[in-house]
């Protein structure tokens, strides 16, 4: 992981908080329109993108292209005009005091990175089921992302509780390493698109369980199985497998902003058209953002209007506003 020396002292124009598509592209515009742009990712760059064994969907790639591929260019495209990163973890911001600076403090160090717009892309988070025995076999079968960990279910079966695209994406990728592969649903059918329900359909080492959910992971030092629950007829069956995987959804990754915009009920940020915030020179773009579709192109698109309109902000903000 390459990081730039950040001065603290250095008043920037933009911060962008969350390094995955929308963070990328919103840093490649504000770096291209000579905007001093600093990125801050806590994890790794890329975010969820970054994990994508094959993206079909993104504009420009016939065959398509591997996650790690495509936000690598990313990545360097937005560097080679100048965008610096930072990694660590955003623990707070504080907006101007009278003036128009802003602070974002990372890893809760006390002197923050001082700037005159925010661009917060910071993603979201895996959902968890929220059941008994999923923290305790977290690792240890228990798992989130199935290009990290699918290699260790070679000939096991194992068992993938969703039924959007995200999880038949995973299931797919699955059939490559475990001989079955159980998707369990609650509902009777999926919402994935339909070229992903087709392939899940016609694969032979994927088993569909619908209207179920999982009550329960068990097991003795790994895991040995699920307890799964018909929600139509109240039929409690144990399911023996080797791994769960848990792909039913996010929630937004925004621990640190507390109640400084408008949110949704459901934790997202809530955006005008110009992907402005509630409040004034913050902006927020990608999957922390309150929308319909998640998808890499449209982060594209949001992180390429967040940047544009923190650029008109920062330059109202100087004097300096072509109008």
């Amino acid at each position: 992981m390459r990081q730039e020396s950040v001065s603290k002292q250095d008043v920037y124009d933009v911060i962008i908080i969350g390094g995955g598509p929308a963070g990328l592209t919103a840093g490649m515009y504000a770096a291209r329109a000579r905007l001093s742009t600093v990125l801050i990712e806590k994890l790794g760059i890329g975010g969820q993108a970054s994990i994508a064994d094959r993206i079909e969907n993104y504009p420009g790639f016939v065959e398509g292209i591997s996650g790690p591929e495509l936000v690598h260019t990313m990545e360097e495209q937005a560097r080679s005009f100048g965008m610096k990163v930072v990694f660590g973890e955003v623990t707070g911001i504080r907006l101007s005091d009278g003036s128009n600076i802003k602070r974002v403090f990372v890893n809760d160090e006390p002197e923050p990175y001082p700037c005159l717009s925010i661009i917060i892309a910071a993603g979201h988070e895996q959902r968890k089921l929220g059941i008994p025995g999923e923290h305790e076999y977290t690792g240890k079968g228990v798992s989130y992302c199935a290009t990290c960990d699918g290699a260790f279910f070679r000939d096991l079966a194992i068992a993938l509780v969703g039924g959007g695209d995200a999880a038949l994406e995973e299931a797919l990728f699955l059939t490559r390493f475990a001989h079955k592969v159980y998707v369990i649903h609650r509902r009777d059918r999926l919402r994935a698109t339909k070229i992903l329900q087709e392939r899940a359909f016609t694969n032979n080492s994927i088993e569909f369980i619908f209207d179920s959910v999982v009550d329960e992971v068990f097991g003795q030092m790994m895991v040995d199985g699920v307890k799964v629950r018909n929600l139509k007829t109240g039929e409690r069956k144990d399911l023996e497998v080797k791994g769960v995987f848990v792909s039913v959804g996010w929630i937004p990754g925004l621990s640190f902003l507390g109640d400084l915009v408008e949110r949704s009920e459901d934790g997202y940020i809530i955006v005008d058209k110009e992907m402005e915030t509630s409040m004034e020179g913050v902006f927020a773009c990608g999957d922390c953002r309150k929308k319909k579709l998640r998808q890499i192109v449209t982060a594209c698109g949001d992180g390429a209007t967040a940047a544009f309109s923190a650029q008109h902000y920062v330059e109202r903000m100087k004097g300096q506003e072509y109008v």
